[in-house]
């Protein structure tokens, strides 16, 4: 079934029930901290699980003038009912192996037994027990739909137990508490339904519950019971009035109800208790925790840990609606069509503005994304907002509108507007966008209602102009103050420079080290993500982890904004960031061989995984530079002590305009066979750098393979045997 069924069904459980299992999770922890409190107590005699029937019953035969029933509970502490040798009545825990008193049975207090009745029905009487079986059940659909949900997200039982990807702490913990606690938390449901079914006569009447008697075969007619039979597996033993062979014993043990001749132990008769009843008995054990301390406390932090998925369950969902598409009116009654085309969400925010102010002037106004393109029968107005990925590439939520505009036909005159977001920074500046307005274009049904309107580093000022153009056209006032579309991140950290190597005429990179919070948990292929002019603006950086600080390398590009503004910082400034989690790119612990391509800046993630190789795979480092500097100069410093720490086999670096002027591609080239080695041995790829190498990167690792007979560069890519971070 569809990840969106199990969710949506272990949500709506959840909310169902959210309540009833805060309760019964408090009562329930409070009842198993009860148990194990009652498993310290010292009334368990020393070696009870090896003492038998032929033992114990003579010993309190001579201690005790009358006995008139013993009786043994869950903690395994022996209770004797008699007189003693003075004539006073009995009623206390003894030792079965000499038959002293070790204390008196006390009663439950009076907050456990409200805790236990309130655990039980809500003091609500069988009502209250019919709805806790109910949330019982309700508890045993949430742990099966978690388990599902866990093994959709780990891709499979083989990596159930692999690491989880860290995205922020309720969605972590609830993934590693739930993978800990679900075996428990199963058990208690599903105890916890059987024995609400079982108290509704649900799998047998009344009547068919009762001990069944059997025949006894003559070698159990001639056998002793006392000694065969253990005091751990007796439930009570009724004694006989008085010294006469006719009476007897009735010894209820775990499975059967027993009548034995007091003279020599031999069986009378025998009942075997229904199946039922025996699953009924583990059932309470497990439930409740009493079958013994390990599992008591094992029961106790599974409610814990149910508070803790209410609560971390509810944030995940709450954060997933806050970031999700809403809409108002459904698509097919909306007049105005607004479809957006974003990577990271930031074309939404756009969008979802200009959306709220659609429907205030009562507009139907319906948003979703380019990938959801369909046929829009009462649609006026079609307004496209979108991004460029790559090299010009569409976005990954717009990779099929493409497809879909040549089916989807809208059968009436649809007016179209598109803008386009991007940096001007790359040579494919909003091309998508481009080619979204030219495709609308020639279609039957579009007509175009304005040009195409570019928006450069998210803009909120160029974003107005083309708000005053359409909101003039339509005669629809929409609000034209840059401040309502600016977007300034929330809940950014600071970081502090540690160091920053210089810039001089010829050297126009530097290393930047960042010391982060030490609460800050991060990898070396994570981004960060700086706001240099403390707008929407922003600048990504691929990271390495170095001894436990944020490392980058940085291009001074003339005018640019990110890096103009990190060159300016010196030792002990603090920055304002967020560092992004790149779990598509983080050191593939699990290949057996890595290859590192990059150029330039695209070194900085490798470094850190270099120094993570703790277990030392082979790591070949490929670099490409235009010529010897001192930058370069310290990278190969430092791979020459991470080469003799056999953290990195060898460092390959390309100089385009020295020495022979080469560059990566011909390093590729050169070590063909290592490259083909690599891919058949299932090692893996990993280029970071600019997309102009990255395209040819893969160009030339293709015609290997091609040449070489193996699977084509794309099936390794789908494989996971080629990961790429290159802007």
């Amino acid at each position: 079934m569809t990840l969106s069924f199990w969710r949506y069904a272990h949500l709506a459980l959840a909310l169902f029930s959210s309540i009833f299992l805060l309760l019964a999770s408090v009562t329930g922890t409070i009842l198993a901290v009860d148990a194990v409190q009652e498993k310290t107590l010292p009334y368990k005699a020393s070696n009870f699980d090896i003492i038998t029937l032929g033992e114990t019953l003579p010993i309190l035969k001579k201690e005790y003038s009358e006995i008139t029933e013993l009786s043994v509970d869950y903690n395994q502490f022996v209770t004797l009912q008699g007189v003693d040798k003075d004539g006073n009545d009995v009623n206390a825990y003894i030792d079965p192996k000499t038959g002293k008193t070790l204390g008196t049975p006390a009663k439950k207090s009076e907050f456990i037994k409200w805790v236990t009745g309130f655990h039980r029905s809500l003091f609500l009487h069988e009502t209250g027990r019919f709805f806790v079986g109910v949330i019982s059940f309700c508890l045993l659909l949430i742990s099966i739909s978690g388990f599902v949900l866990v093994l959709k997200r780990q891709r499979g039982i083989r990596n159930f137990f692999s690491k989880v990807i860290k995205e922020y702490f309720a969605q972590y913990y609830h993934v590693v508490f739930g993978r800990l606690a679900l075996i428990p938390i199963f058990i208690i449901a599903l105890t916890g339904t059987y024995l609400s079914l079982e108290r509704f006569n649900f799998f047998m009447g009344e009547e068919k519950t009762k001990p069944v008697k059997t025949e006894l075969s003559a070698e159990a007619k001639k056998t002793s019971i006392f000694k065969t039979t253990l005091l751990s597996d007796v439930k009570k033993i009724e004694f006989p009035f008085t010294d006469d062979p006719e009476e007897y014993y009735i010894i209820e043990l775990k499975d059967r109800e027993v009548e034995v001749n007091q003279v020599d132990g031999t069986l009378l008769s025998e009942k075997r208790s229904p199946f039922t009843v025996q699953l009924s008995a583990l059932s309470l054990d497990l439930h409740t925790g009493r079958i013994n301390a390990i599992w008591a406390v094992i029961a106790a932090i599974a409610c814990l840990n149910i508070l803790f998925f209410i609560y971390s369950g509810f944030a995940i969902t709450l954060k997933r609606r806050s970031s999700r598409i809403k809409n108002k009116f459904k698509a097919n009654e909306s007049n105005y069509i607004l479809l957006v085309g974003s990577e990271n969400g930031s074309s939404f925010r756009f969008a979802n503005s200009i959306q709220k102010q659609l429907i205030g002037h009562g507009k139907k106004a319906f948003i979703t994304e380019l990938n959801s393109f369909s046929v829009y029968p009462k649609a006026e107005h079609i307004i496209v907002f979108s991004s460029t990925h790559g090299l010009g590439d569409p976005p990954s939520n717009a990779k099929k509108f493409k497809a879909l505009l040549q089916k989807q036909n809208q059968g009436h005159k649809i007016k179209f507007s598109v803008v386009g977001f991007g940096s001007q920074s790359y040579p494919d500046f909003c091309q998508f966008a481009i080619e979204i307005d030219a495709l609308l274009a020639s279609q039957n049904w579009a007509e175009r209602f304005l040009d195409l309107q570019t928006v450069n580093d998210k803009s909120a000022v160029e974003f107005v102009e083309w708000v005053k153009l359409w909101s003039t056209k339509t005669e629809i006032p929409l609000v034209s103050t840059p401040s309502l579309y600016n977007h300034v991140p929330k809940g950014l950290q600071k970081l502090m420079v540690l160091d920053k190597t210089p810039i001089s005429e010829t050297e126009h990179t530097f290393i930047l080290t960042l010391r982060a919070n030490s609460r800050t948990k991060f990898a070396s292929g994570d981004l960060l993500a700086i706001y240099p002019a403390n707008d929407s603006r922003e600048r990504l950086y691929s990271i390495g982890n170095h001894s436990g600080n944020v490392q980058l390398v940085v291009k001074l590009h003339p005018n640019g904004l990110g890096s103009e503004f990190l060159n300016n910082l010196e030792v002990g400034n603090t920055i304002k960031a967020r560092i992004i989690n790149n779990k598509a790119f983080h050191f593939p612990a699990k290949a057996p061989k890595i290859a590192f391509i990059s150029n330039g800046t695209g070194i900085a993630p490798f470094l850190g995984m270099i120094e993570q190789n703790k277990t030392k795979k082979e790591i070949q480092l490929y670099s490409g530079f235009r010529m010897e500097t001192p930058t370069l100069l310290a990278y190969k410093k430092f791979a020459k002590v991470m080469i003799q720490k056999e953290h990195l086999d060898h460092f390959h670096v390309a100089l385009s305009r020295e020495g022979q002027q080469i560059y990566v591609m011909d390093l590729i080239k050169r070590d063909t066979a290592f490259f083909v080695d690599l891919l058949k041995q299932g090692g893996v790829i990993m280029i970071c750098g600019s997309l102009a190498m990255q395209k040819d990167v893969e160009i030339i690792l293709n015609e290997l393979c091609l040449a070489n007979g193996t699977k084509s560069l794309s099936e390794y890519k789908e494989n996971g045997q080629l990961l790429t971070d290159c802007y």
